[in-house]
C-alpha cells in the first residue's frame, strides 16, 4: 500500500505546530486598521515560509487554518471563513509557483508577487461584501505593508531554514 499521499502522524503534528507557532507570532505582532475592522499582523510569513519549505498543499492548510484561527482568537469572527479560503489559497499559491523546482531568488519573488497580490484581492472583496467598498479600498495600502513586512522576515528566515528542512 502507498503512504506517500497520506499525511501520516508526523506530519499532522508538524503541520499542527507550525500553525499555532505562526498563530502566536502573528497575534503578538497584530495592529488594528483604523476605519476597516481589519488587522495587519505577521501570519504571512508563516504562510510563505510553510509552503516554501513543505509545498502547495501543506502551504494551504497552513495559511488557511492559521487564517482562521487568529481571528478567532483576536475578535475578527466576520473575516473567519475568508481569511480560511483566502490565506489557504494564498499558501497553495505560493507554494505551487515554488515546488518541483529548485527555489532560486526569482522563483520566491515571483510566488511572492502572486501570493500578495491574491491576498489583496482576496481581503479587497471581503471588505467590500462585508462592509463597503471603500473600506476594501482603505485597506488596500495596510495589505500591502502585511504583505511586504511578512515577505521581508520570510525570506532571510526561508534560506536558514531549508537546510533544516530538506
Amino acid at each position: 500500500m502507498k503512504t506517500n499521499n497520506l499525511v501520516n502522524t508526523h506530519q499532522l503534528t508538524l503541520l499542527a505546530v507550525i500553525v499555532a507557532a505562526n498563530v502566536a507570532i502573528a497575534r503578538v505582532f497584530l495592529i488594528p486598521i483604523p476605519m476597516t475592522h481589519g488587522n495587519v499582523n505577521l501570519c504571512d510569513t508563516g504562510i510563505f515560509l510553510a509552503a516554501w519549505l513543505f509545498g502547495s498543499k501543506k502551504g494551504g492548510v497552513v495559511g488557511g487554518l492559521s487564517g482562521f484561527l487568529l481571528d478567532l482568537i483576536s475578535g475578527y469572527p466576520q473575516y473567519m471563513v475568508f481569511s480560511l479560503i483566502v490565506h489557504g489559497l494564498e499558501g497553495f499559491i505560493v507554494g505551487k509557483l515554488t515546488e518541483d523546482k529548485k527555489i532560486s531568488a526569482k522563483s520566491l519573488i515571483v510566488s511572492l508577487i502572486a501570493g500578495v497580490l491574491f491576498m489583496l484581492l482576496g481581503y479587497l472583496v471581503s471588505d467590500s461584501l462585508l462592509y463597503k467598498f471603500s473600506t476594501g479600498i482603505i485597506a488596500v495600502p495596510m495589505n500591502v505593508i502585511q504583505g511586504l513586512v511578512g515577505a521581508l522576515v520570510a525570506v532571510p528566515l526561508f534560506w536558514r531554514l531549508r537546510k533544516l528542512v530538506k
